[in-house]
């Protein structure tokens, strides 16, 4: 929903990796070469696994084994990569080392749930992560101890732990001030979502449930990058991008990226912000009330030729009273030209 919410153009790095790409050979093996060598660098990762909300590349490259691996990659005798990966013997780890351990293709197999055990409040010592961390272990312990590794890993889970109790404060500063009528602008006063909608962003799933949040019971909202209030963009942002600077820094062994490089500093940050945010806005509203003020908010952010392409500003306007659930008969077809004929025979 983070890229339907926005033009395509804006999304271009997002559709890139999430579409055909992630289906081809050649993004990791290259087009006019297809060698598994090549295939075997680290950099082949690059092109997909960086950035803001996917941290994988930065925290790898500047961690004690990514900068073993760019010291030494040119060195054969340090990393030859003719190799086949299951004969590999490196001076140290690469992405296809730990990731596809063994030369098979199912990366996410020796991975954490990223968002389940990365990003969100879990129980991280529940059997239902015991295999994936188990797994884990089994991979480290080629060149370290399995206690040095589970160190490693408790040592993220403590750095999750404590940045999940600073989001979940953020978000208790972003939701007392709509509930409050103070958020500015409140929901109804911005164009639709994506779906069509009036639906407070941060109403995640069972986080924030009910009607004084928008949308029907067990209706969840989605996370809005653009045309959301200042509060909600900071509340994105804590989760969205620091939190993965956190658990990805942890999880490739660059600490420093975990804390100083936008991690806990810059979730620290931007709590302070969220709190200065609330308190301006309920200073503001007991100053009107005193004077007799009655705030309306600006109609730019109800309209401009950049909502005008959201899916959520075209329900509305063409078919009003419907939501994009409503027209859609079967969840995930979002767009008639791909759907099914015998479905868009129906909502004609």
């Amino acid at each position: 929903a983070w890229s339907i919410e926005r033009p395509p153009g804006d999304t271009a790095g997002c559709t890139f990796c999430h579409t055909s790409s992630e289906e081809r050979c050649s993004t990791c093996h290259q087009r006019h070469q297809f060698d598994p060598a090549v295939a075997r660098h680290s950099e082949q990762c690059k092109a997909c696994h960086w950035g803001k909300d996917h941290r994988d590349w930065e925290a790898y490259d500047i961690s004690i084994h990514g900068v073993v691996y760019q010291v030494n990659k040119w060195n054969p005798q340090e990393f030859d990569f003719s190799k086949k990966l299951a004969d590999a013997d490196y001076v140290g780890p690469t992405c296809q080392y730990c990731h596809l351990r063994g030369g098979h293709h199912n990366v996410q197999r020796l991975s954490t749930v990223y968002t389940s055990m990365g990003m969100s409040n879990a129980d991280r010592g529940a059997p239902l992560w015991k295999e994936k961390r188990d797994t884990w272990v089994s991979v480290c312990d080629d060149c370290h101890s399995p206690r040095f590794a589970r160190e490693n890993l408790q040592a993220m889970d403590e750095a999750c732990k404590d940045a999940g109790l600073k989001y979940t404060e953020t978000f208790k500063v972003a939701e007392n001030l709509m509930l409050d009528g103070m958020g500015e602008p409140m929901p109804k006063d911005l164009a639709p979502d994506w779906s069509g909608q009036h639906i407070w962003s941060l109403k995640i799933g069972a986080y924030h449930d009910g009607p004084k949040y928008g949308g029907a019971q067990g209706e969840s909202g989605e996370f809005r990058m653009s045309n959301c209030s200042d509060i909600e963009r900071i509340c994105f942002e804590s989760v969205g991008y620091w939190m993965t600077y956190i658990m990805k820094g942890m999880a490739h062994g660059s600490w420093n990226d975990a804390t100083y490089c936008d991690g806990s500093f810059g979730m620290d940050r931007w709590l302070v912000k969220a709190k200065a945010a609330s308190e301006q806005a309920r200073r503001f509203t007991a100053l009107e009330k005193k004077t007799g003020i009655n705030w309306v908010p600006s109609e730019f952010w109800r309209k401009g030729d950049y909502l005008e392409q959201l899916t959520g500003t075209r329900i509305v306007k063409e078919f009003p009273g419907k939501t994009i659930f409503d027209l859609c008969l079967e969840p995930g077809w979002l767009d008639t030209h791909h759907a099914p004929a015998e479905e868009v025979e129906s909502l004609e």
